[in-house]
């Protein structure tokens, strides 16, 4: 592992001698690599599918896992919109001069090598890997096991380009030990790794914030909620509120709590009620729910619960700052909505909901880095610092200051 992530070391290096032009150049022969290795790309992962149904994955997990000609073709084109974006390295964010004299430039930098650990989704080794180069750092990749055969292909495909321009194959790599001992010597490498980002399940995520010695921006899990206010456009709330749930319940930007307010649930719970059994959505509700339709008890424990599914909990609040309570008792500061036409309310929610994404009159389904504009994402940050919400390249930077003098001295 440690020589491993010398030669990553030392590859960060090569990156700092290529231009943007020349970046762009070579994501895009990446994106036609993948397209080219379709067929590749298919057998490997029609082996992890056919693992993942020998070890009994959950519907979601198989969805996340899957690859088809469509899907490669998004990622292929990912990386194009990555290769068309601004060059993030090297832009003056911010200059003035000293009363010394002394002229400063604050300057984006590339952070280095970042250990990128993720499960299920192949599409996040190609995903990450171009974010990474595009900024001018190395990744180094620890996908899940259940989709070891598709990484290792998109892999392949990628250093393949590499290779062909004369750099480094140590610029998108995977880990030589993905065990979970391995995982452990990783993000305790603080000579060679720069940032960990751990994007999976809250067992990964916990496991790694409590263990590692690099320092850690964490992909958290995705508690989303969606309030329906008194003033909302009923017909907007209803297909607001199944997209948010039903479009790709697997997926963290997914609403797993759907908030009523009081003022409205004896017109729209039965509405919901309907819609949602007709996507087979299996319900779950708190007791004033229940009094108005037949659902099951949800629990504490089921608002605190992150399914991955087609489940959902319905909660009556009281109005806004009902609505606020709850978030703020069982959010994980990752995407809530509220659907209103009042502004005040929706000023009120958006000013007082502490979350990387708060939306009026939209699905949290939105909160990705593709939709975004970003091209796509290394993961969806519920941190503060230093990146928060989906991290593109630009979360992929940090700053350093270049001081220009003529013979001063303090």
């Amino acid at each position: 592992m440690e020589q491993f992530l010398q030669e990553a070391k030392s590859a960060s290096r090569v990156l700092n001698t290529l231009s943007g032009r020349q970046k762009n150049a070579i994501l895009k022969e990446m994106a036609e690599a993948l397209r080219a290795n379709t067929m590749d790309l298919l057998e490997a992962n029609a082996l992890d599918m056919s693992d993942g149904k020998k070890n009994n994955l959950t519907s979601a997990l198989m969805d996340r896992l899957f690859l088809d000609e469509s899907r490669i073709d998004s990622m292929a084109v990912a990386i194009e919109e990555i290769a068309g974006l601004k060059e993030p390295v090297g832009r003056v964010l911010d200059g003035w001069v000293t009363e010394d004299n002394l002229k400063i430039e604050k300057v984006s930098i590339p952070i280095g090598v970042i250990g990128i650990i993720y499960e299920s989704r192949p599409n996040v080794t190609s995903d990450t890997a171009a974010l990474c180069f595009k900024s001018s750092n190395v990744c180094v990749l620890k996908g899940g096991k259940e989709a070891e055969h598709s990484n290792k292909a998109i892999a392949k495909v990628l250093q393949a380009v590499l290779k062909a321009n004369d750099l480094p194959e140590a610029l998108i790599s995977l880990i030589p030990d993905s065990s979970r001992a391995g995982v452990d010597k990783l993000i305790k490498m603080d000579k060679y790794v720069d940032l960990i980002i751990p994007r999976g399940g809250a067992g990964l995520i916990k496991h790694v914030s409590e263990n590692a010695t690099v320092s850690v921006v964490k992909h958290d899990k995705g508690q989303c909620h969606t309030y329906i206010d008194k003033d909302a456009n009923r017909e907007n709330a209803v297909k607001i509120a199944i997209n948010a749930k039903v479009q790709r319940p697997g997926v963290c930007n997914s609403m797993e709590t759907l908030l009523v307010d009081s003022a409205i649930a004896k017109e729209m719970l039965p509405v919901l009620k309907m819609a949602f059994d007709a996507e087979n959505t299996e319900l779950k509700g708190c007791a004033h729910t229940q009094k108005i339709i037949n659902v099951k008890n949800a629990t504490d424990d089921d608002f605190h619960t992150e399914y991955l599914a087609n489940i959902l909990n319905l909660r009556v609040v009281d109005g806004v700052e009902g609505a606020i309570e709850h978030i703020v008792e069982f959010g994980s500061g990752h995407s809530e909505s509220i659907i209103t036409e009042n502004i005040s309310s929706a000023e009120e929610f958006l000013n007082a909901i502490d979350a990387a994404a708060v939306y009026v009159n939209a699905s949290t389904r939105f909160t990705d880095g593709g939709a975004f504009g970003f091209g796509a994402e290394v993961g969806i940050s519920t941190n503060k610092l230093h990146a928060r919400g989906p991290m593109g390249i630009e979360g992929l930077t940090t700053y350093k200051f270049k001081i220009y003098g003529s013979g001063q001295t303090r």
